[in-house]
């Protein structure tokens, strides 16, 4: 078990949290599966609007230039021709989308893999709460310089807290430049890598740490080889 410390928004430390190995061991970090989580959330952000006009799109007649015998010249039925200057472009880019399936089990491997990373580099801070009472930017701005955020930061906050209590978050990290609010069952193993900083609810990590957990597949013990007779 990792033992972290959990520090209130003043950075004093105020209790401890046990993260399970299985979950935020440093062996547990996954280059690969990160490389293939962070392509797969990046597929599904691209608009894929791009399109070029094929030759039924481009301007132009379709009536046929000159006849097709006897003058000499290159046969030609259209000057929406691709060979010719301003036709149609053959098999350009058209409009798709670049999404694609990716498994769930290596989408969590990848999760643990991040918070692993993460804990390993010393870039993980777990706060017993993120509200203010009064949400307001500055508060906020100051508390994250006191833990010790000097770039950017994600933070993420548990997903059944109070309404009032995630409004006041809400409002107070909005306007936070390279600050970002998430809750613990959104957090993607992009964000984490995106951001320099993660700092966490105490409930939310532990909430989090127990859902990876279970996740965790066990493999079936080998079963001892038996000597031929």
């Amino acid at each position: 078990m990792a033992n972290v410390d959990v520090v209130n928004l003043n950075g004093d430390k105020v209790g401890s949290v046990e993260l399970a190995d299985a979950v935020f061991a440093a062996d547990q970090v996954n280059e690969a599966l990160l490389w293939e989580a962070v392509k797969h959330y990046r597929a599904s952000q691209r608009q894929g609007t791009h399109a070029t006009k094929n030759r039924k799109l481009v301007a132009g007649s379709g009536k046929k230039l000159w006849k097709q015998k006897g003058t000499g010249r290159a046969r030609i039925g259209s000057v929406r021709s691709p060979l010719w200057r301003h036709g149609g472009t053959v098999h350009g880019p058209q409009p798709r989308s670049y999404e694609y399936a990716f498994p769930r089990k290596k989408l969590l491997g990848a999760l643990r893999s991040a918070l692993a990373a993460k804990l390993a580099d010393g870039k993980l801070t777990v706060v017993d709460s993120l509200e203010i009472a009064d949400a307001k930017t500055k508060l906020y701005r100051n508390a994250l310089s006191k833990l010790g955020v000097t770039r950017t930061a994600l933070l993420v906050e548990f997903s059944k807290a109070e309404a009032e209590n995630l409004r006041h978050v809400v409002l107070g990290t909005r306007n936070l430049e390279g600050v970002e609010l998430v809750l613990n069952n959104e957090v993607h193993p992009y964000d984490l890598l995106r951001y320099e900083r993660a700092i966490f609810s105490k409930a939310a990590i532990e909430q989090l740490a127990e859902a990876l957990a279970k996740t965790v597949s066990k493999r079936s013990p080998r079963r001892p080889q038996t000597e031929a007779a």
